[in-house]
């Protein structure tokens, strides 16, 4: 029986201590329990079952009208209609009987009281809506169409809705040039248009290209609307003409959002299930697991071996966050406290895999505990085990510490954004590996996932190449961990020797580095429900190009910088689509102006293609291996690449407690134009307060320009020539300007004479 086996034969063998510590009940097998009531039949269906005869609403009987909602009767069939806001639709449809809601209040949160609502009979249908959308029934037979209110069609049924002993279906026309996206995590597929394609919605324990863990019943349309299917159970999207949009349950329920771009149609879907949490800093920084405790593929270790392992990470000087110091299956822990403090003198935190549940977990957090990895077995065929253990480990964190709740979790559903880092689970490291995980994650931002990521080239397999070219791209997403302890050999940055180690350096600390970045992009994520790893068809929805496979295997990380990784045993890269704008190569300083595809990008084995949008402005802590290198004094860097008129808005609080959720937070602008007389950089004042904040620093800039400026001024004073340089060799030329440390509560203003833009 090879590792991968012994790991699924677990699944149904670990969840004793689990589903007692969860539902205060019997444990059952998590092969055989149903998660709740709420699953029942259509839970344990599995693609392709039989479905049994179909039936189509007929024609409208009765129609009532109330405040909050309207109702429309169609024989034995009922539909009920409410607005939950100005933008959002909820049509659900009972086949006959009561209205029910397997979700309860599991997924949807409260939106407060509903807009007002207006309605209609225009003859052949009835028209129903808010100030912002008009949702048109048609009588003869019942059909949906919705509109904005300006007359513009979003979506039209084809026919009404269909149903049988144990699925529902809804049918709708699809756009000559109609894009689809969306259904959460899946494998290989996602940054680009589902156009065209049958799209699987549940669990299926494939974390290998194909397999869709983390899965989310919403999709998302380029017409300008986004789908969430309010179920727990399985769903089956087809792309094609006409679309087709089935959950297997007797029952329809869904939500419509609207939205004038997808950034919009995101935040109405997660307004409504939850914005992603905001992770700690360290949850941003490279993670480790392995089991330290009865380890058969490694000889007997203890819990405290893991602080040896700690010490490689120091006497590398590669950057680490935290540590799972029991991840395997049958291997528990000892000396936890010890443990957890020694991490933190190596200035990392302390994680551990739930695989025995989350009965103790408050002492566990209590010792020390900030990470919470939670296992494949916990997840029943009706999904709500999954999100409630979700839910149940973030809050055990925060009810037992000062901490933000931090999970990880293989397979979950919507909602699972408010708790959790979804990652694709057990694989082996390869080319291919690498390949097909690249629009994986990208894609599941479409969902409302801000938090996705495989381990470091697998836990299995894999090879020195492989894991410097995985690790290399895997620094631009906010969430990464390598997992030891499966392969052959151990799997930490350092182990391969050199060439590798270095290399892999290079990427954590550019990685460490780029926090304050990072960090930005995620308090966006927990404001508007946009992740910081986007496909290209999220920023330019306007690009043909975007929704097609020329931008398969490249992401942008934030706005400003395009990956585009290495997946093949090569070093030249084809294939590499820079969209409209100038780019600016992160290694070269070499420029591109976009739309062009290059082809033959060298990329020898230290250098992964990147490139910077013009007009970026990025703040970075530099020269830093942890987060908790920062002292009173640290620098606050910008690399700003001169493009126009552009702005970046840094958010900063303290990084590691909740006041942030009341305010203690601060936001500070940084401007930059290009004109006849120069750069100039507007540095605004930091607004707002945290624990812990810098009442002073001083800053330091790298402007990119292909002209040397004449003079340098602070505040309109010269700047003498000691304090900054221009280099014309670096990356095509470079400014350096280093400041004396300035109140962070007070504007200033750089200008940089006769310099230009990046482009020259």
């Amino acid at each position: 029986m090879d590792n991968r086996t012994r790991w699924r034969t677990a699944i149904v063998t670990t969840v004793v201590g689990l589903l007692a510590a969860l539902t205060g009940g019997p444990a059952r097998s998590a092969a055989g329990t149903q998660a709740g009531t709420q699953a029942g039949t259509q839970a344990r269906l599995h693609p392709g079952a039989p479905a049994g005869e179909e039936h189509t609403v007929g024609k409208v009987t009765a129609f009532t009208a109330a405040p909050a909602e309207f109702r429309i009767q169609a024989g034995p069939a009922t539909a009920r209609i409410r607005f939950p806001t100005p933008e959002t639709l909820h049509l659900e449809l009972s086949p006959e009987g009561p209205f029910a809601d397997p979700t309860g209040g599991d997924i949807v949160l409260p939106q407060g009281p509903p807009p007002p609502t207006r309605w209609r009979d225009r003859g052949d249908h009835y028209e129903l809506g808010t100030s912002r959308l008009t949702l048109r029934a048609y009588k003869n037979p019942l059909r949906f169409a919705l509109h904005r209110a300006d007359g513009t069609r979003l979506w039209s049924e084809t026919k009404g809705l269909t149903w049988t002993e144990d699925r529902t279906t809804q049918t709708l026309s699809r756009g000559a040039t109609e894009q689809f996206y969306g259904a959460g995590m899946q494998n290989g597929r996602g940054s680009t248009s589902h156009r065209g394609k049958k799209v699987e919605v549940g669990v299926d324990y494939n974390w290998d290209d194909g397999g869709h863990p983390n899965s989310v019943p919403f999709y998302l349309s380029s017409a300008g609307y986004g789908v969430y299917r309010n179920t727990y159970a399985p769903n089956t999207y087809a792309f094609d003409d006409p679309v087709t949009a089935t959950a297997r349950e007797r029952r329809f329920d869904a939500y419509y959002f609207a939205g004038r771009t997808p950034k919009q149609v995101i935040g109405g879907y997660t307004k409504l299930t939850g914005r992603p949490f905001l992770p700690p800093l360290y949850g941003l920084e490279p993670g480790d697991s392995d089991c330290y405790l009865h380890n058969k593929n490694r000889g007997e270790r203890r819990t405290l071996d893991a602080l040896k392992v700690a010490d490689g990470y120091v006497a590398h000087d590669l950057p680490l966050g935290w540590m799972l110091v029991n991840d395997g299956y049958g291997c528990g822990y000892e000396h936890l406290p010890e443990a957890a403090e020694g991490l933190a003198d190596r200035k990392a935190h302390l994680g551990l895999w739930t695989e025995d549940g989350l009965g103790r977990l408050a002492d566990q957090v209590r010792a020390g505990q900030r990470v919470a990895k939670l296992d494949v077995a916990w997840v029943g065929e009706g999904y709500k085990f999954a999100l409630d253990g979700c839910k149940a480990a973030y809050r055990g964190i925060e009810d037992n510490s000062d901490a933000r709740g931090f999970t990880w979790a293989p397979e979950s559903w919507s909602g699972a954004q408010r708790c959790g880092v979804q990652w694709s689970g057990d694989q082996k490291g390869s080319w291919d590996y690498i390949r097909w995980q690249i629009p994986t994650y990208a894609g599941a931002t479409m969902s409302g996932l801000a938090y996705t990521t495989g381990d470091i080239d697998g836990i299995f397999g894999g090879s020195p190449k492989t894991y410097v070219r995985d690790l290399q791209w895997k620094a631009f997403l906010p969430a990464v961990m390598t997992m030891d302890g499966w392969a052959p050999s151990d799997k930490q940055p350092w182990r391969y020797g050199e060439p590798y180690t270095s290399v892999n350096r290079k990427y954590l600390k550019l990685k460490e580095s780029l926090l304050p970045y990072m960090y930005t992009y995620a308090a966006e994520a927990a404001r508007t429900g946009v992740g910081p790893v986007r496909p290209l068809a999220l920023e330019y929805p306007d690009d043909p190009k975007a929704a097609t496979d020329a931008a398969t295997y490249e992401f942008l990380s934030g706005e400003h910088f395009l990956v585009a990784p290495v997946y093949e045993d090569k070093e030249t890269r084809d294939g590499i689509y820079l969209p409209k704008g100038t780019w600016t190569d992160y290694w070269t300083g070499r420029t591109y102006r976009g739309p062009a595809t290059l082809n033959g990008y060298r990329a020898p084995l230290d250098t992964l293609p990147l490139f910077v949008k013009g007009g970026a402005a990025i703040p970075m802590w530099p020269g830093i291996r942890s987060s908790r290198d920062r002292t009173p004094d640290s620098p606050l860097a910008w690399d700003v690449y001169p493009e126009g008129d552009s702005s970046f808005t840094l958010y900063e609080d303290d990084g590691v407690t909740r006041a942030h959720r009341e305010g203690a937070a601060a936001r500070q602008r940084v401007h930059v134009a290009v004109d006849r007389g120069g750069v100039t950089v507007d540095v605004g004042a930091s607004v707002g307060h945290f624990r812990g904040k810098q009442t002073a620093r001083p800053y330091v800039f790298t402007v990119h320009s292909r002209t040397a400026p004449t003079a340098v001024t602070l505040d309109g004073r010269p700047l003498p020539r000691g304090s900054w340089w221009y280099d014309p060799s670096d990356r095509g030329g470079a400014l350096h300007v280093t400041t004396p440390r300035r109140a962070t509560d007070r504007p200033f203003t750089l200008v940089l004479k006769n310099a230009g833009a990046v482009t020259g």
